[in-house]
């Protein structure tokens, strides 16, 4: 018999979520938008209006907007068995003060948990590690980080990341299209080059990587020059470093 976990959200990240754990796990999806919630009552997924949900004692994964974590705590009237929060910048102290659990955990998955292919990080209460591991690796990978520090640095790389890499994607399309491929074309060059790159990645360093592809005077070397000459290291790791401070606000 499936394990339940209780999805709170009927957002982006919920979905993703729902897609990504229903071949592991029963589902209960738990909101207040009553059209989404008959859609997914239509596929076949539990559903339970918000103020009908009974927390007790369940693995309940909160997924509304950081916003919301008051209004939504006046509908937890029981204690939950583990928490686990994918509330970007909300920590434990502040979970704690709203909702009543045995366990929190924060979490930081991305929209390729659909796929099975999300990057995870987790954070929390070590007791429930290897479980709330298992849980995520059924959508990709996972990390578990040693503080709540590292997990909003995770969320500023491998939350905000794909959104980082969809303007690499469509900037590189678009250099496609200037130089004279249509757009369809270049639209299945650059789905290539993402499908290939990941295995390159994990095997070498990314410098010895772009040293391997740069020969002398080259195409690549042309090409690199002109990326340094606008900054885009910088602006790369100041992206990166931005995502991370509006986690701390």
């Amino acid at each position: 018999m499936k394990k339940e976990i209780s999805i709170i959200g009927t957002g982006k990240m919920a979905f993703a979520l729902i897609d990504g754990l229903k071949n592991s796990f029963d589902i209960e999806v738990v909101g207040r938008d009553e059209e989404k919630l008959e859609n997914l009552k239509i596929a076949g997924f539990k559903t339970t209006n918000l103020k009908d949900f009974n927390s007790l004692n369940k693995i309940v994964i909160l997924a509304v907007k950081p916003y919301a974590i008051e209004d939504i705590s006046k509908y937890f009237k029981n204690e939950v068995d583990i928490l686990i929060s994918v509330l970007a910048g909300v920590t434990i102290e502040r979970l704690k003060k709203y909702i009543k659990a045995k366990s929190y955990l924060r979490a930081m998955p991305n929209l390729s948990a659909i796929y099975q292919k999300s990057m995870t990080t987790l954070t929390g209460d070590e007791k429930v590690k290897i479980e709330s591991i298992k849980i995520f690796e059924n959508i990709g990978e996972v990390l578990w980080a040693t503080s709540e520090k590292e997990l909003d640095i995770a969320t500023a790389i491998a939350g905000s990341g794909p959104a980082f890499l969809a303007l690499v994607a469509e900037s590189l399309m678009d250099g496609g299209v200037k130089c004279g491929l249509s757009r369809q074309n270049s639209k299945k060059l650059v789905e290539g080059l993402f499908d290939g790159f990941s295995p390159l990645l994990k095997n070498r360093h990314p410098a010895l990587l772009k040293d391997e592809v740069m020969s002398p005077a080259g195409t690549t070397a042309e090409g690199i020059a002109a990326l340094e000459e606008k900054g885009i290291r910088d602006a790369f790791i100041k992206a990166v470093q931005k995502a991370f401070e509006k986690t701390q606000k």
